[in-house]
């Protein structure tokens, strides 16, 4: 089926609407996104879209899909709401541009920002929350601790040690968001677990800074899934909407990104705790088109860094595994660009249609 979808790269960029250059952005096809049947509330973030950037970027090296009025118009093309994108520091015609572009079409921009890591950061750091502030950006979504807990640490030190250098900082950052009254949402990034990212919260006791909820990040750490989005759902400025594919393999289990209703987690009811708590949250898909990753929790290396995690934990996680084995886990690393970028895109449409007829976005 997907051969079927892959013609010559020049063909197939006419028949998607990509032949197009950062000059020609303003003439992507927009038929779907013109009609309000078809639209969502439902955001996209840039990494839904890394396939396409590159094999887009391979027909002409200058285009940037996630050049951000570029990649605001792919978004509004799909039906989609809005996005978070890195948006950088932009001058002012920029600003002006892309915050109308939004007005006009009733889309709702997020930023993705770096933490400031030194002192000598917070100016870099100050300079992209104000282009967010002027752009209209409902929030900045940030991480502050570096790759997969269980890969990127081999000792608990190394880890309460990333821990201190995560809240140092966010203390960088507060008072630059409180000036530009901007929240920073912080990513649940398969990093700390939920009671120590709400413990770390508090103690920055800090209107501007919360959460960027991720639906299904916190499951690697063998949190229970609601648990964990009910404990931010207090804290919550943004949210990555992810639905996930899961199987046992011989070192724990694989999770895969999967389109929205295809996985194992009821999307209602950790909306339903969302919305609840944060009434006019948004919500933006994260589904990155890629291998499943592996959650090695039955390895020695992973509970390197998981010390005080119950096995009571680990076992309601491998039940719910077992009970949601999925036989729809997608391989992409073997397909052929051409198949990885169709793949990509009617990932997103499905995402989007089920958003829209079955989750009220």
């Amino acid at each position: 089926m997907l051969d079927r979808l892959s013609p010559t790269r020049r063909a197939a960029l006419k028949t998607l609407g990509l032949l197009t250059t950062a000059a020609l952005v303003p003439q992507l096809p927009t038929a779907r996104g013109e009609n309000a049947e078809s639209r969502t509330q439902l955001g996209l973030v840039i990494y839904d879209c890394g396939i396409r950037r590159r094999w887009l970027q391979q027909t002409d090296p200058s285009v940037d899909l996630f050049e951000p009025l570029a990649f605001l118009r792919h978004c509004h093309a799909l039906g989609a709401g809005g996005m978070q994108a890195a948006l950088g520091t932009l001058s002012a015609d920029r600003i002006r541009e892309l915050r109308d572009f939004a007005g006009q079409h009733n889309l709702y921009i997020e930023a993705i920002v770096r933490p400031p890591r030194e002192e000598s950061d917070v100016d870099r750091f100050a300079a992209e929350i104000r282009t967010a502030a002027e752009v209209g950006a409902l929030a900045a979504r940030t991480v502050v601790m570096p790759g997969r807990r269980y890969e990127q640490f081999d000792s608990m030190a190394a880890y309460r040690a990333a821990e201190v250098e995560a809240e140092r900082m966010l203390r960088l950052a507060a008072p630059v968001v409180e000036r530009h009254r901007l929240p920073l949402a912080v990513e649940n990034h398969k990093d700390q677990r939920i009671e120590d990212r709400v413990a770390l919260l508090r103690r920055l006791g800090c209107e501007y800074i919360g959460a960027c909820v991720d639906t299904g990040n916190s499951f690697a750490l063998l949190d229970d899934p609601y648990d964990a989005v009910e404990q931010l759902a207090p804290f919550a400025f943004s949210v990555h909407l992810k639905d996930q594919a899961v199987r046992e393999y011989d070192g724990g289990f694989l999770l895969g990104d999967i389109p929205l209703g295809q996985g194992c987690f009821d999307l209602p009811r950790m909306m339903a705790a969302l919305r609840k708590a944060k009434p006019t949250i948004r919500f933006s898909l994260e589904l990155i088109t890629r291998d499943p990753l592996k959650v090695t929790c039955l390895t020695e290396k992973y509970w390197t860094t998981m010390q005080g995690v119950s096995g009571a934990d680990l076992a309601r996680t491998l039940r719910i595994v077992r009970s949601h084995a999925a036989d729809n886990l997608q391989q992409v690393s073997s397909l052929s660009l051409d198949q990885q970028v169709a793949l990509e895109e009617a990932n997103i449409t499905a995402s989007l249609r089920y958003a829209r007829q079955h989750l009220a976005l």
